[in-house]
């Protein structure tokens, strides 16, 4: 029960951190056109993403990602192999949490669900080898690296020639006051679909500590028997979604410099096309029950956005930086998932 606790208390924290981490990802573009303010655009962006809840849960019907990641590794196949599956969680949160914390610091806009990708995956092949983990849910997700930010990229910039296209004969201070007030809209919309996504994965970390806590575990209270994702208790995805709006409204102030400006100069107009293609891909993914990284996603959206002027427009400098962030963080996080999972193994022994 002890360590059960420990990792409900530590994805918790975790989804507080993705939170502040990736509050920028629905917000700077609002930020930087100046349509909000740094404190309205966290409590906008923070609503949205709770109310992202209800969408999923009465709208969608289920919580699809939360499956794709608690298949993540095979809990049932640690169990069986005398590995510890509290200490595998354990070990990957706290090396997504690490790692979440470093790319903060530096301002690096890393993705948060690949860090806990990793850092699940990594513990689990710690603890029982590499056929622990599915490596077909892993190769999915890796794939998705590349093919996010390319849907958001080609959405971002066939979107923003079609706005161009339809506003060409309005005056450009007419367009601004438009656009201005529409990207309070696909702010809105992209923290949804962060929400949507982003809650999930945390609900799938705590759904296979359950769903292993019951496995090995006689005389289960009710409201943490869990046998598989059919037996998710409404409590599970409230805390989720909660944390992770906490986590917006305290911001992430860093990030969001790099998101709003220093890919590209945003305008209220492209400000709007980016935030609007970033949700039909955040929307898209969660109809394929597929976590992919807002980060990667709203940072393709920037990009298409921002070619659209001409390809220079694009600090390509600042996205090769982002590129290798996104390249490295799933086996860094693995790799930092190993050491804590031996760690901790000496320190419970």
């Amino acid at each position: 029960m002890t360590l059960l606790i420990i990792i409900i208390i530590l994805a918790i924290i975790f989804d507080f951190i993705n939170g502040f981490h990736d509050a920028a990802n629905s917000i700077a573009t609002v930020v930087s056109t100046k349509v909000l303010t740094p404190t309205q655009a966290v409590i906008w962006a923070a609503f949205f993403n709770f109310v992202a809840y209800f969408i999923a849960k009465y709208i969608i019907g289920g919580f699809g990602i939360a499956d794709t990641v608690s298949k993540t590794v095979d809990m049932g196949y640690i169990i069986q192999n005398f590995g510890n599956p509290s200490l595998v969680i354990i070990a990957g949160l706290i090396a997504a949490i690490s790692w979440n914390l470093i790319t903060w610091w530096l301002g690096i806009p890393s993705s948060s669900s690949h860090t806990l990708i990793g850092g699940f995956a990594g513990a689990g092949i710690a603890a029982s080898g590499f056929q622990a983990v599915h490596s077909g849910v892993i190769g999915i997700i890796a794939l998705f690296i590349v093919v996010a930010p390319l849907i958001g990229m080609v959405s971002g910039n066939i979107i923003t020639l079609i706005t161009l296209h339809f506003v060409k004969k309005i005056k450009p201070s007419k367009a601004d006051r438009w656009f201005k007030n529409l990207q309070l809209v696909s702010s809105a919309g992209l923290s949804i679909g962060h929400g949507l996504n982003d809650s999930q994965k945390v609900m799938g970390i705590i759904a296979a500590a359950l769903i292993s806590y019951t496995a090995t575990t006689p005389d289960v209270h009710p409201w943490l028997y869990m046998n598989d994702m059919n037996d998710m208790h409404d409590w599970v995805p409230l805390v989720c979604f909660t944390a992770i709006a906490i986590g917006t409204v305290c911001g992430g102030w860093k990030i969001m410099k790099t998101m709003g400006n220093r890919i590209t100069k945003i305008t209220p107009i492209e400000g709007f096309c980016a935030q609007t293609a970033g949700s039909i891909t955040l929307y898209i993914s969660e109809m394929l029950h597929v976590p992919v990284s807002t980060t990667h996603v709203i940072t393709g959206s920037i990009i298409g956005v921002g070619s659209v002027k001409r390809l220079s427009a694009v600090r390509w400098g600042v996205t090769k930086d982002l590129l290798i962030a996104w390249i490295l963080t799933i086996p860094v996080s693995a790799l930092m998932a190993i050491i804590f999972y031996h760690v901790l193994g000496l320190i419970v022994r």
